[in-house]
């Protein structure tokens, strides 16, 4: 084929076609379903603004920011971190076009949007989630959310990774955890805690089953779903009398904490599975205003005088 036939293939192309081809590099790259989901998602709201059968051709940097007014007209309530978040899946989608030459090239940046302050769940309200039920009166569904929200509290892992746990996966003889799935496609071990680890060894002692069955299951002993997951928490918040039921504020509070108790970056990076450390510096800035509660405790010149003056309380003894 000749180069001007090549480009006029490529001008002729649609966007639906982009898209599937678009869709298939990341299958074959392995991209996780979620994901796949999330652009997929993207995708199906842009069409709305931009017919997927239009020629990639007529695709100009106008219209893709007209996508902007377009989802705030469809819904009036819609935040700025959720239109970049629309804007950021398009990109990816575009930017493969570009590079392939089937759309014309143009920069796509995301508009200004002030970072929401996701504030994890309170003493109080942990308070009530974490007083354990009674195992002999309880369902094994309350029980097995009790665990859970330990497990979250304790890992600060995502909801998807602690449902693909299998029981072999608690590594109680080193006190680490095996992380078969997370987010990042790489498979990982943390620490277990010594509460955690009682927890889970007593829960593990109720609940049973082979070491590869799923550690998180149903009654009958399936894989918990996500939606059963979700279901289950929001059941069990409501019924303590926790409005919140937000999974992913467990982890939160577990990042919050661990900077607060002078955790440092890198490993909380690590442990929460973060490909750099953007996010974690947006964890220290979301919750800086708190950072003084403990300050004097991590300030080096509080250390030194407090240091210096045992010292001179010793000698004068």
């Amino acid at each position: 084929m000749s180069k001007i036939s090549l480009q006029l293939e490529k001008e002729k192309i649609t966007f639906k076609e982009v898209f599937e081809r678009f869709i298939y590099f990341k299958q074959v790259n392995n991209l996780s379903e979620q994901s796949l989901k999330y652009y997929t998602g993207c995708y199906n709201n842009f069409i709305l603004h931009f017919p997927e059968d239009s020629l990639c051709e007529n695709l100009t940097p106008d219209i893709v920011y007209d996508f902007i007014p377009f989802l705030r007209e469809r819904n009036k309530q819609i935040k700025d971190v959720t239109v970049n978040s629309y804007l950021r899946g398009m990109r990816a989608i575009l930017y493969f076009g570009m590079e392939r030459g089937y759309i014309p090239e143009f920069k796509l940046h995301l508009i200004k949007a002030d970072k929401e302050l996701k504030e994890p769940y309170t003493d109080e309200e942990l308070g009530l989630l974490l007083k354990k039920p009674d195992i002999k009166k309880c369902t094994f569904v309350e029980y097995r959310t009790w665990v859970i929200i330990n497990y979250f509290l304790g890992t600060g892992n995502r909801a998807s990774t602690a449902l693909n746990l299998h029981n072999e996966d608690i590594r109680y003889y080193d006190n680490q955890i095996f992380m078969r799935k997370t987010k990042n496609r790489k498979q990982q071990l943390i620490p277990l805690s010594t509460s955690l680890a009682k927890i889970l060894k007593e829960y593990s002692s109720y609940r049973k089953g082979n070491p590869d069955d799923y550690l998180f299951c149903t009654e009958n002993g399936l894989q918990l779903s996500l939606r059963g997951l979700q279901t289950s928490i929001k059941f069990y918040n409501s019924k303590r009398g926790v409005a919140r039921t937000s999974i992913h504020l467990f982890r939160h509070r577990f990042a919050k904490d661990w900077i607060l108790n002078g955790g440092d970056m890198f490993r909380l990076q690590d442990i929460l599975g973060h490909s750099d450390l953007s996010i974690v510096k947006e964890y220290i800035s979301l919750y800086a205003n708190d950072l003084h509660i403990q300050f004097n405790e991590f300030n080096p010149l509080e250390q030194y005088l407090k240091k210096t003056e045992g010292e001179r309380i010793i000698l004068r003894k």
